[in-house]
């Protein structure tokens, strides 16, 4: 981002119901939404260093799976993946505590930060991965005309070693491959290193400048 170009962007508004191609749009504009609630703003702290903010999309006719991303999809063949209606229950909260304890900054009160128990702006999915029975990593993701859009993920925090949470976003997206979206939108990053830096790691990635424009996330 040049600093001569730039513009401090920092809005917000409220809709409880907004039609796919209008999301199509907000997305393609830098907007977020978690619930009712949409945002954009392209600078943020992380922790206590001003960063400039980099909403992030997949140009899906662009995407391949790394050899690393291979190795996650193979390391997790024996669990069972189902695409489906949100339907937050005991379950899940208990998971989502459990992932929570992870973070020790900007800690989410509540799954319900992220998705709305009872009004959906949009049409949504949850994505449920299990092994026998047993609930090990949830994501939801939005549904567009022409893409769709990773809201939030969770896994259960003793399997690490499996990339749970990167297992989920390979499967948004193939689904978005399958359903033939142009784009598949990971969410916000940084400018710079910091704990968002796997949504920077997928081929076809894309950044958006502030300024109309969707450009390749390398020179950022």
């Amino acid at each position: 981002m040049q600093l001569e170009n730039f513009r401090l962007i920092n809005e917000e508004f409220h809709a409880e119901f907004v039609l796919p191609e209008q999301m199509d749009s907000l997305w393609a504009n830098g907007w977020r939404h978690f619930g009712t609630h949409f945002f954009r703003y392209n600078v943020g702290f992380l922790i206590d260093d001003l960063r400039f903010v980099l909403p992030l999309r997949i140009r899906l006719a662009d995407f391949d799976f790394s050899k690393s991303q291979r190795r996650v999809l193979r390391r997790n063949e024996d669990l069972e993946v189902s695409v489906g209606p949100i339907n937050v229950d005991a379950e899940t909260e208990m998971l989502f505590n459990r992932h929570k304890a992870r973070f020790d900054h900007s800690i989410p009160e509540s799954i319900y930060n992220f998705v709305s128990p009872t009004t959906a702006p949009c049409e949504a999915k949850e994505l449920c991965v299990t092994k026998h029975g047993e609930l090990l990593a949830v994501s939801y993701f939005d549904i567009g005309s022409n893409s769709t859009s990773g809201v939030y993920a969770m896994f259960e925090p003793a399997l690490a070693t499996r990339s749970l949470g990167i297992f989920t976003m390979l499967k948004e997206i193939e689904y978005s491959i399958e359903t033939r979206r142009e784009f598949y939108y990971q969410g916000y990053a940084y400018q710079g290193a910091s704990f968002y830096d796997y949504k920077k790691r997928f081929r076809g990635t894309e950044a958006f400048d502030w300024q109309n424009s969707w450009v390749d996330n390398k020179r950022f």
